[in-house]
Order: structure tokens, then C-alpha cells, then sequence
């Protein structure tokens, strides 16, 4: 899982091209004997979280969650930011800053890791047919633009903006973001900004609607909305699952 910061990833299966970019809210992938190289050469520095399984034991994962047998595997290098993923983002960034030596976060972990595995395989087959890879030089001006988003994550930033930064037109650079991505600029900065309101929401107890214009949302019925959609429930509920 990749917390913070950007860089490339390539696979010996996928290692014609410049790599895939991982950003925030991405998830990269590796299956059991394969080889993988990680740089920064357009990007500096990151944090991520790992998550290792036991070849028998992945497989048992994968057979009680009705995959077949040549769908035990990762066709796919990386998956990028989804709506899928985002509650498994938020709720490991929130306890990742949780009190330390508490038992009941290790069986959570356990809980968290099984239905990751699960859910990863699924999508990964699901987007074997959309996987694409850029050149350095698109995936160089992406990286440039996902880092200003970084940078100004509660800020408006408008397309016309992330363009100049990529040092493409908008057209160009719509095209070229969702291709590395996966996604669009409009759609990264939301799901980055409820990510973080929803990491917020398991740490902290700040009132929603502080936390929503802290977080980049002009008013608390459109992050409402948005958080729904994102999460399939309120950010009040959310805030109480698993609370204890």
C-alpha cells in the first residue's frame, strides 16, 4: 500500500517499458518468485505498507473466495486508486498511528489482510484488459503533477494548472494522467481528500464539518455525499465501526 509519495515499479513480466507509477492510494503487487525493482527516478521519497502471505496460505485464501486456479495470481503489476480500496487505506493509516501493543490490533490486522487478498485478486483480474505503459517522459510529467497534488491537497488546483506543471496541454495531459493513474486528476484529488478525512475521522475527534473544509470540501453536505459514495456509509458511523 502506498501511503505517501510516488515512485516507478517494474516487473521482470513488465519490464519493457518505463514501470508503473505508484502514488498514494495505489497498491503494487508481486506474486510468490517474482522479481521486482523499485526507483525514484522523477520522484523522491515514500511511504508504504507491506502485506506478505505464505504461498499455501494465499492460495487457501484465494480458493475459499471462489477463484479458479488460473486466477490465483496477480495478472497485473499494480492497482491504482479505486473506491475499492480506499476503506482498506483509511482504516490502515489510522491504526498505523494507533497506540502500539494493543493485542486487539493485531487480530484486526489479520481480519484487514484476509479480505485485502480477497478483494485484490478480484480486481486485479477485472482490470487485466486496462493495464497500459507510458513512457518516461508521460510518466515523468504525471509524477510532477500528482506531486503538486500532494503538496496541495486542500487547495483548489485546476486543471488548466496541473497541465502547466506537467508541461502538457489539458487535453494531453487528461489523457496522459488517466492512463498512468487509472484515473482522473477530478477523481485522484477527491478520493486522496476522503481518504485522509476518513483516516482522520478513526483518530481524531474533530467535528465533521471542520474536517470536511480542513480537507479540501466546500460544505458538509457535498462530503457527506461524497464520503457515502466512497465509503457506502456516513462519516459518523464510519467513525464508530470497530471503535472500541
Amino acid at each position: 500500500m502506498v501511503l505517501s509519495g510516488s515512485f516507478q515499479y517494474r516487473t521482470r513480466a513488465r519490464s519493457c517499458g518505463a514501470g508503473e507509477l505508484m502514488t498514494p492510494g495505489s497498491l503494487f503487487l508481486g506474486n510468490a518468485g517474482q522479481h521486482f525493482e523499485c526507483g525514484h527516478e522523477h520522484a523522491a521519497g515514500d511511504r508504504c505498507l507491506s502485506f506478505r502471505y505464505s504461498s499455501d496460505y494465499f492460495e487457501r485464501l484465494a480458493a475459499d473466495a471462489g477463484a479458479g486456479r488460473g486466477e490465483r495470481q496477480f495478472p497485473v503489476p499494480r492497482l491504482p486508486v479505486c473506491r475499492e480500496l480506499s476503506k482498506f487505506f483509511a482504516q490502515a493509516a489510522a491504526w498505523l498511528a494507533g497506540p502500539s501493543g494493543d493485542h486487539s490490533y493485531d487480530r484486526s490486522w489479520e481480519e484487514l489482510s484476509v479480505e485485502l487478498a480477497a478483494q485484490v485478486l478480484s480486481l486485479s483480474h477485472g482490470l487485466w484488459a486496462q493495464t497500459s505503459e507510458a513512457s518516461a517522459s508521460t510518466l515523468a510529467r504525471v509524477t510532477r503533477a500528482v506531486r503538486m497534488i500532494e503538496r496541495n491537497l486542500s487547495s483548489k488546483i485546476s486543471l488548466r494548472e496541473l497541465a502547466q506543471a506537467a508541461r502538457l496541454s489539458p487535453f494531453h495531459f487528461l489523457r496522459s494522467f488517466e492512463q498512468v493513474t487509472g484515473t482522473t486528476p477530478h477523481q485522484y484529488v477527491r478520493r486522496a481528500r476522503l481518504r485522509a478525512a476518513a483516516t482522520r475521522l478513526k483518530r481524531e475527534a474533530t467535528h465533521v464539518l471542520e474536517l470536511a473544509m480542513d480537507c479540501g470540501f466546500g460544505d458538509v453536505s457535498n462530503f457527506n455525499r461524497a464520503f457515502r459514495d466512497e465509503f457506502g456509509t456516513t462519516p459518523l458511523r464510519f467513525r464508530r465501526q470497530d471503535a472500541s
